[in-house]
């Protein structure tokens, strides 16, 4: 019903056909493939590059797609297009474009990021920019018929990304906004439950309240730790009180999400983000993180009889 894949970011050493290989041998239908424009990345998780736009060889990705018996689900960056430092929001935004075309191009036609944002302004002084900036790139989208998913992570975690966070799409609130101001069928959400359970919000009524919105899903998992929270409070940095993890070890109800889930008519993918520390110190551990998610989501996604 569902094509069940994973984020391709947990395995960044891989080729993109090692990253089809392990997809296939664990039984995943689909990858979003990370796309960053080569070069280095302090943040975990960031400029992982497994597909090169710079040097798109489409017919090559297409036969080693059908090879395997993986599609792409989504092409994946994650940068902050309304970053203070004009240098990076631009390279970022040329970026997107650059994905967008490259989307159409493989005929994958969906392609997910973040809004990004000025952290050190609020919302409201942030707003102006974020039209000036993403009214052209979803034109761009529309016009090369790919949706653009925009995960609703806030990038608000430590120090350095406080005191606003690095991604405007953090709530229902501000996503209602969004799509208000840039109205487009090409526009909507790559939805990650994890991110509302952090922040104390309901993660199962955005789905039906946003269900023409829901481009792409997340399967990632949190904990949150209640003594220490207890200690630090809601202020604090969130990386002090919560940990990401593997689906079924936190407190997202799967069961409850695929019943949601399914009921609004979603029938696109949904992939799994590994970001457990606990899982990430050897290849094996990833690959162990994928099988494990691969098992426990099979209870919720069945897979595809072929004939």
């Amino acid at each position: 019903m569902l094509p069940l894949g994973f984020v391709s970011a947990i395995v960044p050493d891989l080729s993109l056909q090692e990253v089809f290989a392990t997809a296939a041998s664990i039984g995943f239908d689909c990858v979003e493939v990370m796309c960053w424009p080569l070069g280095k990345s302090t943040r975990r998780y960031a400029g992982v590059t497994h597909i090169n736009i710079a040097e798109l060889d489409v017919n090559q990705i297409t036969e080693l797609s059908a090879k395997y018996g993986v599609s792409i689900s989504s092409l994946g960056y994650y940068p902050n297009a309304l970053s203070p430092d004009a240098a990076e929001a631009e390279q970022a935004v040329e970026h997107i474009r650059s994905l967008i075309t490259a989307s159409s191009m493989l005929g994958v036609d969906r392609m997910t990021t973040f809004i990004g944002r000025d952290w050190t302004k609020s919302i409201d002084d942030n707003w102006p920019r974020f039209l000036d900036t993403w009214k052209p790139i979803i034109a761009h989208a529309e016009d090369q018929g790919v949706k653009v998913g925009i995960e609703n992570c806030p990038m608000l975690f430590t120090a350095d990304e406080w005191p606003g966070g690095k991604n405007l799409a953090q709530s229902p609130a501000i996503w209602q906004r969004m799509f208000n101001d840039i109205p487009s069928d090409h526009f909507g959400l790559n939805y990650d439950p994890s991110h509302l359970v952090f922040q104390h919000m309901d993660y199962l009524a955005p789905m039906q309240d946003f269900a023409d919105k829901l481009f792409h899903v997340h399967a990632k998992d949190v904990r949150i730790d209640r003594a220490k929270l207890n200690q630090v409070g809601i202020l604090a940095h969130p990386n002090l009180y919560h940990s990401p993890k593997l689906p079924g070890m936190g407190e997202v109800d799967w069961g409850k999400f695929f019943s949601i889930l399914t009921d609004t008519g979603y029938r696109g993918p949904v992939c799994v983000e590994v970001e457990d520390r606990a899982f990430e110190s050897t290849i094996e551990d990833c690959r162990l993180a994928l099988q494990q998610s691969h098992t426990y989501l099979r209870n919720f996604v069945p897979k595809r009889a072929t004939t």
